[in-house]
């Protein structure tokens, strides 16, 4: 299989492989594996309870022709108000950007990061800004595999900003910043999208790495590629979390008026309607990219380096089009992709030549990407 112009403009086949993972990432029942440190046990199991009850539901429902046409009814009903809340929730971005968690310090904070004289002093006022921020770098901090790394007293807590950021170091928040503000933008605590974020995460990381290998093959900036990279699915991102947010709230409100109502035919109908993965799919293809970069420059951030870059990817009809950088991070993320997919067997030997020879991998390049681990970020 080939294509005529290498780079080009993107052949179909390419852009039906691109969707075909984010098929796998929103829409699929597939499980994620167990990711490192972002999701407790206790909701990996309220999740699983909730999926058995769902699927127990819809058996039971399936056998009555009755209580079969009120679940039709009621989650067609149902989905139609979450999906239209969702559709004119995300046409206005200024509220997308009200409601999704994202702030000026944040993204100073990723720019800040960029400098190449960048010192602590100058960092922790931001830093000191945001709670849940100095939250996870201090656990980061304080975790065992962290711990042995200090010399002195290994075994007390640290909590107080300046010496957690002393002991992390500059080249160490680089990739823990990135990490966690896109961390932080995903919905957590979420038993309805448990498997789907954790598809996304994974994704999202793994690009971030990729980015990060190639930049340091070709003697680029690693910190600037790998954020980028990060950034990349901060669309996809906030509307994930705009969409869970909105599904919780009818979800939740429609539940209880049926508990209320205690009409059981009418409960089970809610409880089992479940979240309009599809619509949301949707959504993702046509505002995600957008997103990226009409963001940041709502927060005044329009002339940033990752802000331009993650436009750049957005709005290029081809990958031939796209400046160095930006197509480093194209073939982060074709790798990527092809990488999930081929975990999920998705994806063809050929499909898989395909993605390569457009985006203009070269062997030496898939030699780097192939060496890497991509189930954690490396620390210094």
């Amino acid at each position: 299989m080939s294509i005529s112009v290498t780079g080009g403009v993107r052949p179909e086949k390419i852009i039906e492989i691109e969707q075909r993972l984010y098929q796998q990432l929103l829409v699929a029942k597939m499980k994620s594996g167990t990711m490192q440190d972002e999701i407790d046990m206790e909701l990996e199991a309220d999740a699983n309870k909730l999926d058995i009850e769902r699927e127990a539901i819809q058996a039971r429902l399936a056998k009555q022709n009755q209580a079969r046409a009120v679940f039709k009814a009621v989650s067609t009903q149902l989905s139609n108000r979450v999906n239209n809340a969702i559709e004119h929730h995300l046409a206005v971005p200024e509220s997308v950007l009200a409601a999704c968690g994202i702030s000026a310090q944040q993204m100073l904070l990723l720019e800040m990061l960029q400098s190449q004289s960048l010192d602590l002093i100058r960092l922790r006022p931001v830093i000191a800004e945001l709670d849940w921020l100095i939250r996870d770098l201090s656990n980061v901090l304080n975790s065992p595999s962290f711990r042995h790394q200090r010399q002195q007293r290994a075994d007390v807590q640290v909590t107080d900003l300046k010496l957690v950021l002393n002991y992390i170091g500059i080249e160490n928040l680089r990739i823990l910043v990135p990490y966690f503000c896109l961390r932080h933008w995903l919905p957590s605590g979420n038993t309805h999208l448990l498997w789907t974020i954790r598809k996304l995460w994974r994704y999202s990381l793994a690009t971030g790495i990729a980015a990060q290998a190639l930049a340091k093959l070709h003697d680029g900036d690693e910190g600037l590629m790998y954020t980028c990279a990060l950034l990349n699915q901060l669309g996809t991102s906030v509307v994930l979390s705009c969409s869970a947010g909105l599904y919780e709230k009818h979800w939740g409100e429609w539940l209880r008026e049926a508990h209320k109502s205690k009409d059981k035919e009418l409960y089970d109908a809610v409880m089992a309607t479940p979240f309009p993965a599809k619509a949301l799919l949707e959504q993702v293809q046509s505002q995600g990219q957008r997103l990226n970069w009409l963001l940041p420059s709502l927060l005044n951030f329009s002339d940033s380096r990752l802000t331009l870059m993650l436009k750049e990817l957005d709005e290029s009809p081809s990958y031939a089009g796209l400046s160095a950088d930006a197509a480093l991070i194209a073939r982060a993320s074709c790798y990527a992709k092809v990488l999930m997919l081929e975990e999920m067997r998705q994806i063809t030997p050929q499909e898989k030549r395909l993605m390569f020879d457009y985006y203009q991998l070269s062997e030496q390049e898939v030699l780097r990407l192939k060496g890497q681990n991509y189930r954690r970020v490396e620390l210094l």
